[in-house]
């Protein structure tokens, strides 16, 4: 068979193009809802520990906090979805079963969390100490200081950061398939089971990869000299 006829049967044939489509609105979803996730909680536990930081507040959530940045960010995000999908929401624990799209975006969103955490409390703590101080100053509440001076010019450094935290999730997403989503690797798997043949799918798939990430990587670029064309 010539290429073409191994992309006819793959793709095109009794229009299997609709699992790659279907795979890749999953993959989409995930990414989406994790990272909304993540930078929900993410933001959360970096307030915890920088008011710690600052002045020594709330030292029951830091720690906390601290051991669940060092045990997600310390194991596999492959062990972390099987934990919560066999272990913890499991129809024993919570008397049904959850579509696994959801328990994938939930178990991507927590890993996910620690990384933020990670990423916004290193902008923070990036800002000059002399705003703090500033601050202060005016007689603002740590919480006013946070949201009106500190936070504002965090977001500004870490911006890109956060950007490829989004890409990393976005390729993290490809191992969903072991508990049941047809994200867009699975789709691959289906496909493969119709053709017999590895190839072409998976080189079809991997190239879609490629082209989302590029043009996520493009954004993230703009967005870099954006911010540093202002900060001119």
């Amino acid at each position: 068979m010539s290429l073409w006829d191994d992309i006819y049967d793959a793709f095109i044939y009794n229009d299997r193009w609709k699992y790659v489509l279907s795979g890749l609105e999953n993959t989409i979803i995930l990414t989406v809802m994790a990272l909304i996730l993540g930078m929900i909680l993410g933001v959360m536990i970096a307030s915890v520990r920088t008011i710690h930081d600052k002045n020594g507040k709330l030292p029951i959530l830091n720690i906390i906090c601290r051991a669940y940045v060092t045990v997600i960010r310390g194991t596999p995000v492959m062990v972390q979805l099987l934990i919560i999908y066999l272990v913890v929401l499991t129809p024993n624990v919570i008397g049904f079963r959850i579509n696994p799209l959801i328990t994938g975006s939930l178990a991507f969103g927590l890993n996910s969390a620690a990384y933020v955490a990670e990423i916004v409390r290193s902008g923070i703590n990036a800002v000059p100490a002399g705003q703090f101080e500033a601050a202060r100053s005016l007689g603002l509440s740590f919480s006013a200081m946070m949201t009106t001076v500190i936070l504002p010019q965090a977001v500004k450094n870490i911006l890109p950061a956060l950007c490829n935290e989004g890409i990393s999730l976005l390729k993290e997403t490809s191992i969903c398939g072991v508990i049941g989503v047809v994200e867009l690797t699975k789709s691959y798997e289906i496909i493969m089971s119709f053709t017999y043949q590895a190839m072409v799918p998976l080189i079809g798939i991997a190239l879609i990869y490629l082209t989302m990430v590029m043009i996520l990587t493009a954004l993230v670029h703009k967005l870099e000299r954006r911010l540093n064309a202002n900060a001119i």
